[in-house]
């Protein structure tokens, strides 16, 4: 099992060799990274730092070293479904995937929609320490899409956007004045886009796959009618809208068009809409695990049944396109973590979510090994991506500028691993890729210049 440490925090860490990528500075290269009491102090080809017993040095010959990665889109669920995940073990479980920031969504009980809320889960964080965590408000009171949240309240008390999360906003006059409102704010308005109607009573997407298994299914419609009527709320307000997890080609489509135009509009996707077709609810496990059992034992698996649904390879490939071509600008994990219960159940009725924050990075560097993203191009869509998505309330977060806040990422990308979902630090042992080898794993992570995660397989050495 991989080792976790008590926030260590030494006056100087010296990262020695490894493979640095820093998106903002248009950085690729061998060399190293010193951090002095938790900032950036420098970064060349070659640093030769005095020995002391305040010097920990990192071996990272073989390693790639980056920005933290800053994820757009979590489910940390406290307060109200502990039982699912809490604060501590979502802020541990993103440590361990690599990820310095979490935004955390609304659909909390109670919901984030006032500003006491969002100082629990500040205050729950801080206590937490593992990662930051970036709550995101509500649209609407409760989410019940009736009656807008207080929004003012919510960006004085410290929330870096609005969403209803899986509660999509039906009352396209709410929607309307929320976008304006993030205008006001400069937060962007997060949407996940259903129609509803359109939707009901699907667990799968609507497709051959669906009708052989006797499942009912979610037509890409439903994503497509609500991105196209969001787009034309953007251009009608001029607010900054985000697209939470697309995922059919034709939604790639529209995004394009919107920027085109000039509209605040970006999105995001997630590593399973990146990596994983509607195939898998029948067992198969392509391009992660060989000879793949089609209709097998593992048939109707609810591990992977999630909303939006996976897709077809069509939709993959446009989804890869649109990161490539800037139409995409992030990946977020939806890390979606559920009880044993929730899953272990008919498919019809079991919850719709993945447990994804620690499998991310390595499920996205197939694609790498692929030739569908650049390693650098990847790295991106983690750090500086989601940045530009938020905006001001990541104000600072820009990679390794000197003086700026130690956030950074170690990773093997060779080293191999199988996925045991009881050696998972979250809570939501919820992975269509259990036993599934992967190739790609978190070495160290460092908030801050605190070690929030360190795996028992990396070199240090303090030299006194």
């Amino acid at each position: 099992m991989a080792a976790s440490v008590n926030k260590l925090a030494p006056g100087r860490i010296l990262i020695k060799g490894g493979r640095i990528v820093d998106p903002w500075a248009g950085l690729d290269m061998t060399g190293d990274l010193l951090i002095l009491k938790g900032k950036i102090e420098q970064v060349d080809r070659e640093i030769r730092a005095a020995p002391g017993k305040d010097l920990l040095r990192i071996d990272a010959s073989g390693l790639i070293v980056c920005p933290g990665f800053i994820d757009l889109h979590t489910h940390l669920r406290e307060p109200g479904f502990e039982d699912k995940e809490t604060i501590a073990t979502g802020a541990m479980a993103g440590a361990a995937g690599g990820f310095t920031t979490l935004c955390c969504m609304p659909n909390t009980e109670p919901s984030i929609d006032r500003a006491a809320t969002v100082e629990y889960i500040l205050r729950k964080s801080s206590d937490a320490g593992s990662t930051r965590i970036r709550p995101i408000g509500c649209i609407t009171k409760g989410r019940k899409g009736t009656e807008l949240a207080e929004m003012g309240e919510l960006a004085g008390a410290g929330v870096v956007g609005f969403s209803d999360d899986g509660s999509p906003v039906h009352n396209s006059s709410l929607m309307r004045h929320a976008l304006e409102y993030s205008r006001a704010f400069d937060l962007p308005v997060i949407d996940h886009c259903e129609d509803l109607s359109l939707s009901k009573g699907g667990v799968m997407n609507e497709g051959k796959v669906a009708a052989s298994l006797g499942l009912r299914g979610m037509p890409g419609a439903a994503e497509e009618s609500m991105v196209e009527r969001d787009i034309a709320l953007a251009r009608l307000t001029g607010g900054r809208l985000h697209l939470a997890h697309l995922s059919t080609a034709r939604s790639v489509e529209l995004v394009r068009q919107a920027k085109e135009e000039g509209l605040l509009v970006t999105a995001e996707v997630t590593p399973h809409h990146l990596t994983m077709t509607e195939e898998w609810v029948t067992g198969r496990k392509d391009g992660m695990v060989e000879d793949s059992v089609f209709l097998g034992l593992n048939a109707y698996d609810t591990n992977a049944k999630v909303n939006p649904p996976l897709r077809t390879g069509e939709d993959i490939a446009a989804l890869i396109k649109g990161l490539n071509t800037g139409v995409i600008d992030a990946i977020a994990t939806d890390h979606a973590p559920h009880t044993r219960t929730g899953k272990e159940c008919e498919f019809d009725k079991a919850e719709f979510g993945i447990s994804g924050l620690e499998t991310a990075l390595a499920s996205l560097l197939l694609l790498v090994r692929r030739g569908d993203i650049s390693l650098a191009g990847l790295i991106s869509k983690l750090t500086s991506g989601p940045v530009a998505v938020l905006g001001k309330s990541c104000s600072g977060q820009n990679g390794f500028k000197p003086g700026n806040e130690a956030d950074v990422t170690v990773f093997n990308p060779e080293m191999e691993w199988i996925v045991d979902p009881d050696r998972l630090f979250s809570l939501g042992k919820n992975t269509p890729l259990k036993g599934c080898k992967l190739k790609g794993k978190v070495m160290m992570t460092l908030v801050g210049g605190k070690i929030t995660y360190i795996d028992k397989n990396i070199r240090t050495e303090v030299k006194v």
